[in-house]
């Protein structure tokens, strides 16, 4: 796939407002309840910040550097209840799939065409939700001074750079494994 400069800087604008209204979420809402499965406080998330707890902690500390202006506030609040919503819609399309699934697979055959195009429909809703989500952040984002856009820019410079770590940790981590286990990778599974 060639990558043209334009293409690069969607990509990377896209990882900014997804990653930002993320971490806006997670900010913002409270951890479930402990539970069955759950770890602090909550499900096991994989955000590249370690416990969920953490992660709250740390962008909280962001929000708080940013000093937000009346109109700033007011943007980052359109954000995130942008995103909270078109969250919510998407965990619904995932739960239509299921749905349909489970009305399904009492049938000896499945009709692998519908759920296709439910998957299809619902890959195409998703995205449009994504970038909803996406545009709401970067209109925030667009609303911050030189010195606000600095703040947000060093952080996520910063996460970036501990997400890079983290990634060489477990591929060296793989190639050990690898090393002390010749074949275990390739075996077929029982």
């Amino acid at each position: 796939m060639i990558k043209t400069p334009s293409r690069l800087l969607a990509i990377a604008a896209t990882t900014f407002a997804l990653s930002f209204g993320a971490t806006a979420a997670n900010a913002q809402t409270p951890p479930p309840p402990a539970g069955p499965g759950m770890m602090h406080g909550g499900p096991r998330m994989h955000d590249g910040h370690g416990t969920r707890g953490d992660f709250m902690t740390g962008f909280k500390k962001l929000h708080d550097k940013l000093n937000l202006n009346a109109a700033q506030e007011k943007q980052w609040q359109a954000a995130l209840d942008t995103m909270k919503q078109n969250h919510e819609a998407m965990r619904k399309n995932r739960e239509q799939i299921k749905q349909q699934f489970d009305s399904m697979k009492s049938q000896p055959i499945l009709d692998m065409s519908a759920l296709h195009a439910t998957h299809q429909r619902v890959e195409q809703q998703d995205a449009q939700l994504r970038e909803q989500t996406a545009q709401a952040w970067l209109a925030f984002y667009n609303g911050l001074n030189d010195q606000q856009k600095t703040t947000v820019s060093s952080a996520f410079k910063e996460r970036f750079a501990k997400r890079e770590q983290r990634r060489e940790k477990m591929r060296e981590r793989w190639e050990q494994y690898q090393k002390e286990n010749p074949g275990a990778a390739s075996a077929p599974a029982q």
